[in-house]
């Protein structure tokens, strides 16, 4: 019976898409390689302690075999069937190949010794994975930010025009949550500890046993196995298992990743439809089998489909803590994997999105003369009160021609106010000012500046510790 975070459960799609080095953290072969590592450095320190039975040769013969040959696997496979216990069917595969070590394999320890150890290990390398993919999205989007970081363009609030402000200004709102997740992935990555040796129940009843009643041995082991396992916290307690309230802690910073990815998507579909931005759209590529000029943001489709699958499997989680009776039950975490998995290839689609997105910078400023006029009607009111005018009466002048301006509009023509202004004796005194008083960059506010200082202040400071991975791939286009 499977007990951890690998069964013969695949998604079609995540074993498709995922890449090649989530896929193989996570696959079996991997797996095995680590519960192997993990009997090794319990035979090691056992040894270290005292424990004569361990010799130096059955050390060295654990070493010569931690990765899994065809021959283990089919070994293991024949095993189980007959045991129906995945951890006594490799432990009797390990002592096939390192026969001198056969008798002390697996030495005071429980299954979850192995399982629970082991996916803690690979839940942490699987977020080191995650956090460099994520800094590497940031990377790409930053970059995006700066260059548009003067580009005017409406802003929308309920998806209904608003104050203006720019194209590199929005992005930096999509960086800043995706900092935040960068922040949540890597507390809980660096809160993972390490369960030990804490025998059936967690009372390292078998362990105190095998040292003769010596307790301080006892936690001398666990300490050393620890070490040599490559943490620096053990969980203090345990049951027979680690407590899934840490599968909680990994799960939801990788549900709230989701809800970013889902929400950048989605804007980026938005402006598709807007002809602003669109996703990447290769040469040969159709958007539709029946209507030819069809530019669907496919991309940002499978981003939002994949991060609303992501968004719930922290739920699975919650509901596996909550059944754990007293010391464990066993509910296989297929969650897991699944949630790795399905985040490494929202990132690798995000990658690919930020790499190639296409500014339409003529249709923004199309969409920007629609509604600039009214946006532009608080500037006149104070260009004419400057001049002497009456606030409150310019006031209701530009209420009366808005109105008429926008039933326009409304009629499918073109927004002609600042036409209707021109043409009123009232507004004669700025007549020479309405030009400057419409330009676009006089409405972004600090925008432009805001990029700049995020990026210099934020950005860069949160990307530091991945510089060197990012210099790497500096000119490395992602392909999906």
């Amino acid at each position: 019976m499977s007990t951890g975070i690998h069964d013969k459960y695949e998604s079609p799609l995540t074993s498709r898409y995922a890449s090649p080095e989530m896929a193989a953290l996570f696959s079996p072969a991997n797996r095995f390689h680590t519960w192997r590592q993990l009997w090794l450095n319990l035979a090691k320190a056992e040894k270290e302690l005292g424990i004569r039975s361990i010799t130096d040769e059955a050390i060295k013969e654990m070493e010569a075999h931690l990765t899994l040959t065809k021959e283990d696997f089919e070994i293991a496979e024949l095993e189980e069937k007959k045991r129906r216990h995945d951890v006594m069917a490799h432990v009797h595969a390990f002592g096939q190949v390192a026969p001198k070590a056969a008798g002390i394999i697996h030495l005071g320890a429980t299954s979850c010794y192995v399982t629970d150890n082991g996916d803690l290990i690979i839940l942490r390398k699987g977020l080191d994975l995650l956090l460099d993919k994520l800094a590497r999205v940031i990377h790409r989007l930053s970059r995006f930010a700066d260059e548009y970081k003067s580009l005017p363009t409406l802003g929308f609030t309920h998806f209904q025009p608003a104050q203006l402000t720019t194209v590199g200004k929005r992005a930096t709102l999509w960086i800043q949550d995706l900092l935040w997740d960068l922040r949540n992935i890597t507390r809980a990555r660096n809160d993972i500890g390490f369960r030990g040796v804490k025998g059936t129940t967690g009372t390292q009843a078998s362990f105190l046993s095998l040292f003769d009643g010596d307790h301080d041995k006892v936690e001398a082991l666990d300490a050393r196995v620890c070490e040599l396992s490559g943490f620096e916290t053990l969980y203090p307690v345990t049951g027979q298992t680690y407590s899934r309230k840490i599968d909680i802690d990994i799960l939801n910073p990788l549900s709230s990743f989701g809800a970013t990815a889902h929400k950048i998507a989605t804007d980026i579909r938005l402006l598709a439809n807007l002809k602003e931005i669109e996703e990447p759209f290769e040469k040969d590529q159709i958007g539709s089998s029946a209507m030819a000029y069809k530019r669907n943001p496919m991309r940002c489709e499978r981003v939002c489909s994949l991060s609303r699958h992501l968004m719930v499997l922290a739920q699975d989680a919650l509901m596996t803590n909550s059944v754990q009776w007293f010391e464990r039950t066993l509910d296989d975490r297929f969650v897991l994997n699944e949630s790795f998995l399905t985040s490494d290839i929202v990132l690798s689609l995000l990658q690919n999105v930020f790499e190639g997105l296409v500014v339409y910078p003529k249709m923004i400023q199309h969409h920007i003369s629609q509604e600039l006029p009214f946006m532009a009607t608080e500037n006149i009111i104070m260009a004419v009160t400057k001049k002497g005018g009456d606030r409150q009466e310019c006031h209701e002048m530009i209420r009366v021609l808005s109105h008429q301006a926008a039933k326009v509009v409304k009629e499918g023509k073109g927004n002609d106010l600042i036409e209707r202004i021109k043409k009123t004796e009232y507004f004669k005194c700025i007549h020479d000012e309405i030009d400057s008083l419409l330009d676009p960059s006089t409405f972004i506010g600090r925008a432009q500046q805001q990029v700049d200082k995020f990026i210099k202040e934020y950005v860069n400071i949160a990307l530091d510790p991945y510089s060197e991975i990012l210099k790497k791939d500096e000119h490395v286009t992602l392909s999906v």
